[in-house]
């Protein structure tokens, strides 16, 4: 169980999940996760990548377990949660990672490969915003006045309980799952996630796509044509995928799908072959 620490900073927690062969040296794919979520809900994806990748997945400053010496009255940076993204990948031993960030952490991702171009293979984006839309913020407001508002009144694992529905998950998803994942985004302490809606609630990185050099893959429901028009637009190299469902967790409903895209695209990228 490796941790980052650093003076002055948060120390980040994260694991290393690797199946490759011992004797070859494989490249690194980095997973960040979204808003008040954590490492472990990667889980169903690290079969199908961990065989032929080395698989850094992080909890993000204040949250799963990186929150010693993380104080929510100081808020979330952009700046701040990129260098925690290199920092991470430096400490394990990469010189560079592919980077896969599903919701928010494919946000950040679009920055980090911005700002940190050495240390990105390529950036795949899933079901990640470039600004987030409006009718998300109302969604999650939960007919409060804001965000924040509705997570005080309800705390964290009511506010996810009765957003689920909204968009993230269809009406198929299983009563074990959702209770599963109500509990453990439930397990976030209230003020850092509303601290972290505040940086979520306004955002635009349209101005970070134009100084992506790495290749990046993007991945939406076909609910979020703006997005996608976004990347097509600013993105150099770039390759949309539409998963023809409404809802945006679809990496959680078609975790082989979603992982086996993935892989494949990065393994293009490296020249290496990822079947067996």
């Amino acid at each position: 169980m490796p941790y980052v620490t650093r003076p002055g900073q948060p120390t980040l927690y994260y694991e290393l999940d690797d199946y490759t062969d011992p004797w070859r040296q494989a490249p690194f794919i980095f997973l960040h996760h979204g808003f008040s979520r954590h490492s472990l809900f990667w889980h169903s994806w690290i079969p199908y990548l961990s065989r032929h990748y080395r698989v850094l997945r992080a909890d993000m400053r204040g949250f799963g377990q990186s929150t010693e010496g993380f104080d929510a009255a100081q808020g979330f940076a952009f700046a701040d949660l990129a260098d925690d993204v290199a920092a991470v990948i430096r400490h394990a031993g990469a010189d560079s990672a592919h980077f896969c960030g599903e919701h928010f952490g494919g946000t950040l991702g679009m920055q980090f490969a911005a700002d940190y171009p050495q240390l990105v293979r390529t950036l795949n984006l899933i079901a990640a915003p470039v600004e987030l839309q409006k009718n998300t913020k109302g969604d999650f407001a939960m007919g409060e006045s804001s965000w924040g508002n509705a997570l005080r009144k309800y705390g964290v694992r009511k506010w996810a309980e009765e957003t689920n529905g909204n968009s993230r998950f269809p009406p198929s998803m299983s009563a074990e799952f959702l209770n599963w994942y109500s509990d453990e985004v439930g397990k976030a302490n209230v003020e850092t996630v509303i601290a972290f809606s505040e940086l979520c609630s306004e955002y635009n990185q349209i101005q970070y796509l134009p100084r992506i050099t790495a290749p990046v893959l993007g991945m939406y429901a076909r609910t979020r044509g703006a997005q996608m028009a976004l990347l097509r637009e600013h993105v150099k190299r770039v390759s949309v995928v539409e998963i023809p469902t409404d809802y945006f967790m679809f990496y959680q409903v078609y975790p082989r799908l979603c992982a086996e895209t993935v892989l494949h695209f990065c393994a293009a990228h490296d020249g290496i072959s990822c079947t067996e």
